[in-house]
């Protein structure tokens, strides 16, 4: 099975902690060259220093961004394929605060929509050229298992998660006579900050303990356990290594066996 990513060029958001942290590590550990991207400067450049590095031209970089801000990611992009083509993109970001959907006001779904679709369509464009020119690319978004089965109180992310999904499959038709690839991994419960958050949110409201809380999650998932963001990393790796070449247009759900739904 060929997992070597030795001199392709990865570009990984949402990289300061977490899945897109973990995702890094992959990447690095199968020889990528890789540019972590989020808004934290000081974790980034911490994080990018200490990445494996498998052969000695193996090197890898950071960049900070706000992904809402959508001029200055287009300008970012732009310098860092200008530096050195990206064959694989990692679309990875911080998730909309919970809620139902006919509460929330249209500006939570213009800011998500920004920072989700807009970003992803930004960053698509500025690195398309590289994975043309070299016949090989990988996107990979990071989603969420909503995409299958809409989860109830997170109205917005619901709503534009699925505008992601409906993106991805557009692509994977537009673009797979280039070699390249378009896929979705789905992350169900899974121990990162966005979890904590929603936790303590929900504790908030209910008034109930966040273990309790927690619990009762886990108690849903046939494993009976929250994921690590290691373990939603590695299928993301798989998806951009030349192992997985003819897997293209799918929604693959990492959340060991809770959404019910076949597709």
């Amino acid at each position: 099975m060929d997992l070597d990513l030795s001199g392709r060029h990865a570009l990984v958001c949402g990289a300061s902690q977490g899945i897109g942290r973990a995702t890094a590590l992959e990447l690095a550990e199968l020889g990528a060259d890789v540019t972590v991207l989020a808004r934290s400067s000081d974790v980034l450049a911490t994080l990018a220093d200490s990445l494996p590095r498998k052969h000695p031209a193996q090197r890898h970089t950071w960049r900070s961004v706000d992904m809402q801000d959508t001029h200055a990611l287009q300008s970012l992009a732009a310098d860092i394929v200008t530096a050195y083509p990206v064959h694989i993109l990692i679309n990875n970001t911080g998730g909309p605060p919970g809620g139902p959907a006919h509460s929330a006001e249209p500006a939570a779904f213009e800011n998500t929509f920004r920072q989700h679709v807009l970003a992803g369509q930004v960053l698509l464009q500025a690195v398309l050229p590289g994975m043309r020119d070299s016949g090989y690319g990988r996107l990979v978004n990071v989603i969420s298992t909503s995409v299958k089965e809409p989860i109830p109180g997170l109205g917005v992310s619901n709503t534009i998660r699925a505008a992601v999904a409906a993106w991805a499959k557009t692509l994977a038709g537009e673009l797979a006579a280039d070699g390249i690839t378009v896929n979705n991994v789905l992350p169900g419960y899974t121990r990162t900050a966005r979890l904590d958050g929603l936790l303590a949110a929900q504790s908030q409201k209910s008034g109930r303990s966040e273990q309790e809380l927690a619990q009762e999650m886990a108690a849903a998932v046939p494993a009976r356990r929250f994921g690590e963001p290691g373990e939603v990393a590695a299928m993301i790796a798989f998806l951009c290594t030349p192992a997985a070449a003819y897997v293209n247009g799918v929604s693959i759900a990492v959340d060991g066996g809770r959404t019910k739904a076949l597709s």
